[in-house]
This record gives C-alpha cells, sequence and structure tokens, in this order.
C-alpha cells in the first residue's frame, strides 16, 4: 500500500540524515589540526555498542509489522465477491471471462510482420463493489499491473493467483503486462473501464 512506502520513505530518509549527520560532525569536531598529537584511543563502549544494535534492529521490526499487515490487507479475500472474473494472459492479448457472464478481450498487438496494433481489450468493473480476479498464463511469464491502483500480480503458467479489486472511482485506466514476455511485449496492455452497479449491470446484458 501507498502508506508503507511512504513510511519507508520517511525512515529511510530519517537514517540518511542522522548518519550524513555524523560523518560530518566527525569531520568537523575530530579533524587533525597542525601540531596536534595522535588523540587517545579507546575500545569496547558496550553501551555505545548495545545501542547502535538495539536501535536499527527496532527499525527493522516496526517496517516488518508495518509491511506484514499491508501485505495481509492487499492479500485479503471475501468469502461473497460481487463478481468473480477469470483472466487470462498470452502472448500478447489478455482474456476476460466472468462467471456466469461474458467473455471478452483478446489480442492488443498484431504480429510483429504486420505492424498493426488491436484495439486493447478491456476489463469492465462495477464501483464500490468487490470484485475477485483468477489470474493464470496460457503461455509464459506475464503481469497483471494496473499502475492507477498501485497493483500489480505476477500471471505464472499452472498456476491460478487469486486477489480482490474495489474500484472507489469511476473512470478509465490503463493496464499493461509487467513481465518482459516477448517480441509485443510493450504493446500487450488492457483497460480498466470501471462504472456504475447499473451501467456494469446494463453492459452485462449488451454482452448476453
Amino acid at each position: 500500500m501507498a502508506s508503507n512506502w511512504t513510511l519507508f520513505l520517511y525512515v529511510g530518509a530519517g537514517v540518511f540524515v542522522i548518519v550524513f549527520g555524523l560523518i560530518v560532525f566527525s569531520l568537523v569536531r575530530y579533524r587533525r589540526r597542525p601540531g596536534d598529537a595522535e588523540p587517545a584511543q579507546f575500545e569496547n563502549n558496550f553501551p555505545l555498542e548495545i545501542l547502535w544494535t538495539l536501535v536499527p534492529l527496532a527499525i527493522v521490526g516496526v517496517l516488518f509489522v508495518a509491511t506484514y499487515r499491508a501485505e495481509a490487507r492487499v492479500d485479503a479475500v471475501i468469502d461473497h465477491p460481487a463478481v468473480i472474473v477469470d483472466v487470462d494472459a498470452y502472448r500478447w492479448g489478455w482474456r476476460f471471462a466472468y462467471r456466469d457472464g461474458p467473455t471478452v478481450g483478446g489480442a492488443s498487438a498484431g504480429p510483429a510482420s504486420l505492424g498493426t496494433p488491436h484495439a486493447p481489450p478491456e476489463l469492465v468493473l462495477p464501483v464500490d463493489e468487490t470484485t475477485r480476479i483468477e489470474l493464470s498464463s496460457s503461455d509464459v511469464d506475464h503481469g497483471f499491473w494496473i499502475p492507477d491502483f498501485l497493483f500489480k500480480r505476477d500471471a505464472i503458467p499452472g498456476q491460478t493467483t487469486a486477489f480482490d479489486l474495489r474500484p472507489h472511482a469511476t473512470g478509465t485506466f490503463l493496464g499493461r503486462c509487467s513481465a518482459f514476455c516477448g517480441l509485443e511485449h510493450a504493446e500487450m496492455y488492457f483497460r480498466v473501464r470501471v462504472v456504475t452497479a447499473r451501467a456494469f449491470a446494463a453492459w452485462e446484458r449488451s454482452k448476453a
């Protein structure tokens, strides 16, 4: 989730400022001046060693817990989604088979020898409803990626990956394959059109 990335950014920035600040402080405060004798040497500052061991462990622990909770929310699926769609990725297109509904999709790019791109296949989703995606691949590894949703899942041959999508705004969004899959990989995209429940029902009837 975006909030988890933001947490990592702030923590990383804080660690950078502290480490860089200590380096600059040491260079300025303890620089050698003409005529200076060798400073006194010491070792085994146990309180300091314990501190710089426990603080990173605590930071890693906080980030681990935050990441685990974020992934649990992203991976959670409900028992009774409003819509279930079997999504099949193949070179170089997408097939969307709605359970008890239509099957739509197709190639988003023609053979390289033709050089004629097709209209991208369209995945239609109802707004504020949960849609279960059952993702698979017919040939090689692909990636189901919707940048505006901040969401990506791998499509792996012989394996079905289930996840839920619940869009909260209507509109049309671009989806792409995120795993290099061959010659026409760059043209393997699709559209996600999020509509109202009434418009979704009308769309299903029009495809019957």
